[in-house]
């Protein structure tokens, strides 16, 4: 076989017991924020219809969608985001959830977008929405939870930006642009951050803008303030904890999906420059576009992939690998493999994680087998401890060693 076919498709990644430490310790993590705010889990299907994913993003975003026939001749398409599932399933089970429900969803989701730093064609996203409430204190709380959730993570700066898709189109109106033209206005704007100003200005041209109509604009987005509404959810956000130093009124901040109708929100670091590192807001409309029950809701995305990156980049968990056994229980010989299995049952009948090693290779292979899986301590069993009735313990962090009895070496691990 070709060896680059070893190497994973563009845009998508193998993770290794180290990396995946980190990720599974940023779930953890996540969760306990999550559910310490009283929202419950939920998962959906990697695949829906193309029906339910296309049109509810907008003509940029529906070009990423990973879209196939399946073998029934079924359109469907990979999962973009959780948002729109998550509407699907309010829309499919309205009758049993509890309102307004608080839901958080670990899964991944798929694009076909240009792989770089921190954009991937495969990840993974930590989503938390509340569905069905009309209050600024559910977009308040979306937002403390944002930032209850990097002060978890120790992360060492980060800031809120927040903005309102009514203050946008306010500002679009004010500018006699056409409300037909207003999504893909707020499109243009979105890419602020990734283009300048003058390519923006050419973007905006080229789709029908006057010069005055756009200068217009970036002069009102210059003196911009916070409609009431967000001022509210910016007080009540003050009140559940969320610092001003974390937190920032950007009137340029657009979010470029369709679905958004109210407040938005997303959250950038300093470094590494990988953008935003989560991303939301108010979709009011959204679930009932798909035959459900005019419910209005909030929420966000949390990356824990670019997470990930942004702790790997500072060193933000260098104690996160920790090894899934305790002891290694090492092979003298052949002769004494039946005397390594019964201390290998024994001490997991005390429930402790030990791995006996598979084979009967020199005792100093097994040694740097354990210090390679970082197993901090192996067991050794041959004649003399048979005779004793005793076990060798090396301590493979400082090499020192010690012969125990089985009550003792349990003790020991249990420590």
């Amino acid at each position: 076989m070709d060896k680059r076919l070893l190497i994973p498709l563009k845009g998508f990644r193998d993770f290794l017991p180290d990396q995946l430490a980190i990720r599974n310790r940023v779930k953890a993590t996540l969760t306990e924020v999550f559910t310490s705010f009283g929202f419950q889990p939920l998962e959906t299907p990697d695949l829906e219809y193309q029906q339910v994913l296309l049109g509810k993003y907008g003509p940029d975003a529906d070009k990423l969608v990973y879209t196939f026939n399946d073998k029934g001749g079924r359109p469907v398409g990979m999962r973009y985001d959780l948002t729109v599932p998550t509407a699907r399933v309010a829309a499919a089970y309205s009758h049993l959830l509890p309102t307004p429900f608080k839901r958080y969803q670990i899964q991944r989701v798929w694009r076909a977008d240009k792989p770089q730093l921190g954009r991937y064609r495969e990840f993974e996203q930590c989503d938390i929405d509340i569905l069905n409430s009309t209050s600024p204190l559910a977009d308040a709380e979306i937002i403390a939870i944002i930032h209850a959730s990097l002060l978890a993570l120790k992360f060492p700066q980060f800031t809120i930006r927040l903005n309102s898709r009514s203050i946008l189109l306010s500002l679009i109106e004010a500018a006699s642009i056409d409300k037909s033209q207003a999504l893909s206005v707020i499109s243009s704007i979105d890419k602020l951050d990734k283009k300048s100003k003058d390519e923006v200005c050419l973007e905006l041209s080229e789709k029908g803008i006057t010069t005055e109509q756009t200068e217009k604009l970036f002069t009102y987005l210059s003196s911009a303030k916070p409609d009431v509404y967000l001022q509210q959810v910016i007080d009540y956000a003050q009140k559940l904890g969320v610092s001003s130093d974390y937190y920032q009124f950007d009137p340029s901040l657009a979010r470029g999906l369709d679905y958004y109708t109210g407040p938005i929100f997303e959250t950038v670091v300093t470094s590494p420059k990988i953008g935003s590192v989560t991303g939301g807001g108010r979709y009011d409309q959204l679930i009932s576009s798909l035959g459900g029950p005019d419910w209005p809701a909030v929420g966000t995305t949390i990356g824990l992939d670019r997470l990930c990156d942004v702790i790997t980049a500072h060193n933000l968990m260098s104690d996160a690998f920790r090894p899934s056994t305790v002891a290694l229980i090492t092979v003298f010989s052949a002769d004494l493999l039946d005397a390594s299995l019964r201390l290998t049952h024994e001490l997991r009948t005390h429930h402790l994680p030990v791995e006996i090693f598979l084979g009967t290779q020199p005792l100093q292979k097994q040694l740097k087998f354990a210090d390679k899986k970082r197993i901090p301590y192996a067991l050794i069993v041959g004649p003399d401890e048979v005779k004793s009735n005793q076990i060798t313990v090396k301590n493979l962090t400082d090499g020192t060693q010690q012969t125990l009895s089985l009550d003792a070496v349990v003790s020991l691990l249990k420590s």
